[in-house]
C-alpha cells in the first residue's frame, strides 16, 4: 500500500490528545516518523504505544512551549538527529477562559498569547532553516473560525488566532518564490476536543465529530505533492 508520507519527519505540537494526537496517528499510519511534543509525558507514552503497535515510529519530546529557550534546543536536537524537518504542525493552543475583554486576568491573557502566538513564532524561527533542508517542507498551523466574526467573551482566543493567521500568511508569502516550503492553516471547525468542552460545558460532545475525522486534511497539506500556500483550509 502506498504511504503518502513515507520517510518524512513530522513534528506535531500538542500531540498528547485531541487534534494533535489524531494527526500524529494519521501521519504515522501514512509512513512518517512523528516527533510528538506536549507537556504531558504519560499521555505521550500512551500515544507512542498506539503508534508502535500499528507499526509506526515516534520520538517523544515532553516540553512546555511557554519555555522559549527549550524550543531552540529542540531545533538543534532535531538537526543533529535528522538533519532536516519535513513537516511542522503547530497545533498546541490554550483557550484562556471566556471573559469580557477588559476583565481578563493579566496572567490568562499573557498565557494565551504566549502559547497561541509567540510559541508558534519561536517554532518558525527555530525550524525555518530545517524545513528548507527538506525537498518539500510543509508547515501547517491550526486556527479557528472565531476569527471570521465577533464573538463576545472570546477576546483573548480570537485575538491570538487572528495574530497567528496574519503571521503565518506573511511567512507563506515570504517563502513562496524562494523555497519549495509551503505554509498553510487549517480551521478544524467544530470537533470533539477538551477545549470545546471547556468552552461549552453543557453541550452533548457526541454531537460533534472526533478529531480523527479531520486528520486526512493534514495529510493532504503535508504531502510533498501539495502546492497550496498561504491558505486557510476548512476541515470540518
Amino acid at each position: 500500500m502506498h504511504k503518502q508520507l513515507a520517510g518524512r519527519v513530522a513534528l506535531v505540537t500538542g500531540a498528547s490528545r485531541g487534534i494533535g494526537a489524531a494527526v500524529a496517528r494519521r501521519f504515522a499510519a501514512a509512513g512518517a516518523h512523528v516527533v510528538l511534543l506536549a507537556r504531558t509525558q504519560g499521555a505521550l507514552e500512551e500515544l507512542d504505544d498506539e503508534i508502535r503497535a500499528q507499526g509506526g515510529a515516534a520520538t517523544l519530546v515532553p516540553l512546555d512551549l511557554r519555555e522559549p529557550d527549550s524550543i531552540d534546543q529542540m531545533g538543534l536536537a532535531l538537526f543533529q538527529r535528522f538533519g532536516r524537518l519535513d513537516i511542522l504542525v503547530g497545533n498546541a493552543a490554550v483557550l484562556g477562559g471566556l471573559s469580557p475583554v477588559g476583565h481578563y486576568a493579566v496572567k490568562d491573557w499573557t498565557e494565551v498569547m504566549a502559547v497561541n502566538v509567540t510559541a508558534n513564532w519561536r517554532l518558525i524561527r527555530s525550524f525555518d532553516a530545517l524545513l528548507r533542508q527538506s525537498d518539500a517542507g510543509r508547515a501547517i498551523f491550526v486556527t479557528s473560525g472565531v476569527t471570521r466574526g465577533a464573538f463576545p467573551y472570546w477576546g483573548a482566543y480570537t485575538a491570538s488566532k487572528a495574530a497567528l493567521e496574519a503571521m503565518v500568511r506573511c511567512w507563506a508569502a515570504e517563502v513562496e518564490r524562494t523555497s519549495p516550503l509551503r505554509v498553510n492553516l487549517v480551521d478544524p471547525g467544530v470537533v470533539r476536543t477538551r477545549m470545546r468542552a471547556q468552552a461549552f460545558p453543557g453541550e452533548d460532545a457526541n454531537l460533534h465529530p472526533a478529531p480523527d475525522a479531520i486528520a486526512d486534511v493534514f495529510v493532504e497539506l503535508a504531502s510533498p505533492q501539495c502546492q497550496r500556500n498561504g491558505e486557510i483550509v476548512q476541515a470540518g
